[in-house]
C-alpha cells in the first residue's frame, strides 16, 4: 500500500465512524413508518438540496471525470442533461407528486392497478437499484485500487456494508444527515482538485492538450449518438426517478421541495465543471491510460502531497456513498414496503419498516453479488438497470397519471413485455456496453414495446366501452403531426440515423407522440343519459 493509501484509509475510517455517529440522531426521528420512509415529510430546503446534490452530482462527478479524460470537454453535456432532468422534476412534477403523498413509483402503480402490479413493479425496481449502486461503487473502487491495492470486490463489500449499517438506523433521516456531510466533502474535494489543476498542468497545459489533440476541445467529441442518448435517457427518466422523488418529496411543502431541487442544480454546476477540468488535467499529465479513473489518481499522486490526495479521494468515496445510499434505500423501500404490502395486505407500517430493513440486508448481498459477477465493466450495470426498470415501468406510470382507460391487466402485461423485450434485445447485443444489436439501444426497444403493449391490451380489455374524441386543436393532434414529421424525416435519412445509432431514439419519440395522441383522443364512453333516467325512475 502506498503512502496515499494509508492516508486515505485513515480518513475513511474516521469518516465512517462519523457517519455512523450521525445516524444515531436519525434513529430518534424515524420513530414510525412515515418517519422512516419519507422523513415524516419534515425535510427543509437545505436537506432536500443536499440530498439531491449528493444523489446526482456524486454519480455524475465520477462519470464526467471518466468521460472528460477520454473524450474532452464534450463530457459536460452529461452534466447539462442531468441538470435539465433535475429542473424538470422541480418545475413540473414536485408539486403534483407531493399532493399525492407519493413514496415510491412502484407504490403509485400498486395504488392505481392493484397488488399484482405493486408486487411485480416493486420487485423489478428493487433489484435494479443495486445495479446502479454497484456501478458507481466499482468506479470508485477502480481508483482506490491504484494506491491501496484493495481489490474491487472488497471495496464494494465495505461500501455496501457501511450503507447497510447507517441506513438501518434512521432510513430517510439517515440519508438526509449523511448527504449533508457528503456534500461538504464534495466541495473539499473540489477545492483540492482546483489547487492541483493550477499547480499542474494549469491553463497553459490544457491549451497544449487542445493543440496536440484538437478533438478534446470539441463539444461533440463524445459523439452525437452518445450525447443524444444522455439527453434522451435523462428526459425519459424524469417520471421514473424514484430515489430522487423519495428524497425530494420528504419536504415539508412543495415550495421547499422545489427550491431544494433548484438549489441542487446550481450546486451541481461547479462540480460538473470541476470534473471536466480534472479529467482534462489528467489527460495532459498522464496520457495513454485506458481509464480516466485510473489516470486521475496517478495524476494527483504526481502533483500533490499524500495527505491532500487521500482527502481528495475521500470525496470520491463520499460520491459513491451519496449515490449508493438513496439507491439502496429506495430499492429496499420498493421491496419491503411495496412487495411486502402486495404479499401481506394487512401489514402495519411498523411491519413494513421491518420488511424494509430485511430488504436492505438482501440488497446489500445482491450488490456485492453483482460486483462478483461482473466487476471489470462498471458502466455495464448502468445499462442493464436502465433497460430492466425503464422498459417495464415507463408506460404504466404515464398511464396511471394521465390515462384512465388503461386496465390492471394491461399494466401487468406491459411490465412483463417491456422488460423482457429490452433484455432480449440486450442479449442479442451480447450484453455489450455500447455495441448494441442493429445499433439500437435496448432500452428504446423495451420502452416502445412497453407502450404498444399497454395501449393494445387496454383497448382490447375495454372494447365497446371507449370512444374516439378527436380535435384539431388538441395536444394529441400536434403530437400526431410531430410523429408524422419524424417518420417523413426518417425515411430519407435512415442510413445516416442508423450509422449514428439514432434509430432507436427516433422510434421512441414517434411511439411516445402516438401514445400522447391516444391518451388525448381515446376516452371512456359516457353512459347514455336516457338509460340513467330510466334507471332512476325504476328506483323511485
Amino acid at each position: 500500500m502506498t503512502t496515499v493509501g494509508y492516508w486515505f484509509i485513515g480518513f475513511a475510517v474516521a469518516y465512517t465512524f462519523f457517519l455512523i455517529f450521525v445516524s444515531q440522531f436519525a434513529r430518534r426521528k424515524a420513530v414510525d413508518g412515515n418517519g422512516f420512509f419519507v422523513g415524516g415529510r419534515g425535510f427543509n430546503t437545505l436537506l432536500v438540496t443536499v440530498c439531491i446534490t449528493g444523489l446526482f452530482s456524486g454519480s455524475s462527478y465520477i462519470a464526467i471525470l471518466e468521460l472528460s479524460y477520454l473524450t474532452g470537454i464534450s463530457a459536460i453535456w452529461y452534466g447539462v442533461a442531468e441538470t435539465i432532468h433535475v429542473l424538470i422534476i422541480a418545475l413540473v412534477l414536485i408539486a403534483p407528486f407531493r399532493k399525492k403523498a407519493l413514496v415510491t413509483i412502484s407504490g403509485l402503480l400498486g395504488d392505481h392497478y392493484g397488488e399484482k402490479v405493486r408486487g411485480l413493479a416493486g420487485a423489478i425496481t428493487a433489484f435494479t437499484f443495486p445495479m446502479w449502486s454497484v456501478a458507481t461503487a466499482l468506479a470508485f473502487a477502480s481508483a482506490l485500487s491504484v494506491f491501496t491495492g484493495i481489490s474491487l470486490i472488497w471495496s464494494v463489500a465495505l461500501t455496501a456494508l457501511l450503507l447497510l449499517i447507517y441506513l438501518q438506523f434512521g432510513g430517510m433521516w439517515s440519508i438526509g444527515f449523511t448527504q449533508l456531510s457528503n456534500v461538504i466533502v464534495f466541495f473539499i474535494m473540489l477545492a483540492i482538485g482546483t489547487y492541483a489543476f493550477f499547480l499542474n498542468p494549469g491553463i497553459e497545459g490544457i491549451k497544449t492538450l487542445f493543440a496536440q489533440k484538437p478533438q478534446m476541445a470539441s463539444l461533440d467529441g463524445a459523439g452525437i449518438q452518445t450525447i443524444l442518448a444522455w439527453f434522451g435517457t435523462f428526459l425519459f427518466n424524469v417520471i421514473l426517478a424514484q430515489a430522487a422523488f423519495q428524497m425530494a418529496l420528504s419536504c415539508k411543502t412543495p415550495a421547499q421541495g422545489r427550491k431544494g431541487l433548484i438549489y441542487a442544480s446550481l450546486l451541481g454546476i461547479p462540480l460538473i465543471i470541476g470534473a471536466v477540468i480534472f479529467g482534462l488535467a489528467a489527460a495532459q499529465v498522464v496520457p495513454n491510460e485506458t481509464r480516466g479513473l485510473i489516470a486521475v489518481p496517478l495524476y494527483l499522486m504526481e502533483t500533490l502531497p499524500a495527505p491532500l490526495v487521500g482527502l481528495f479521494f475521500l470525496g470520491f468515496w463520499a460520491a459513491a456513498l451519496s449515490w449508493g445510499a438513496p439507491c439502496q434505500f429506495s430499492g429496499a423501500t420498493s421491496l419491503g414496503r411495496d412487495v411486502g404490502k402486495a404479499i401481506n395486505s394487512k401489514a402495519t407500517e411498523l411491519q413494513l419498516v421491518r420488511y424494509t430493513k430485511w430488504s436492505l440486508v438482501i440488497l446489500t448481498i445482491v450488490m456485492v453479488g453483482f460486483a462478483v459477477l461482473r466487476s471489470e465493466q462498471s458502466a455495464w450495470w448502468n445499462v442493464l438497470a436502465w433497460v430492466t426498470r425503464n422498459s417495464a415501468t415507463f408506460a404504466p406510470v404515464v398511464a396511471a397519471l394521465f390515462w384512465p382507460v388503461v386496465t390492471k391487466r394491461a399494466a401487468l402485461i406491459s411490465l412483463f413485455t417491456g422488460s423482457f423485450s429490452g433484455l432480449l434485445w440486450y442479449s442479442l447485443s451480447g450484453w455489450a456496453i455500447s455495441d448494441f444489436y442493429l445499433n439500437i439501444h435496448p432500452v428504446w426497444i423495451g420502452m416502445v414495446v412497453n407502450i404498444i403493449t399497454i395501449i393494445t391490451a387496454s383497448l382490447i380489455d375495454n372494447r365497446g366501452s371507449w370512444e374516439w374524441r378527436g380535435s384539431f386543436k388538441s395536444a394529441g393532434f400536434y403530437a400526431f403531426l410531430f410523429a408524422a414529421a419524424l417518420i417523413i424525416f426518417m425515411i430519407p435519412s435512415f442510413q445516416s440515423l442508423y450509422k449514428n445509432g439514432l434509430i432507436g431514439l427516433f422510434l421512441m419519440l414517434i411511439t411516445s407522440c402516438l401514445f400522447i395522441s391516444c391518451m388525448v383522443f381515446i376516452k371512456r364512453r359516457n353512459p347514455n343519459p336516457s338509460h340513467i333516467k330510466s334507471d332512476l325512475k325504476g328506483v323511485v
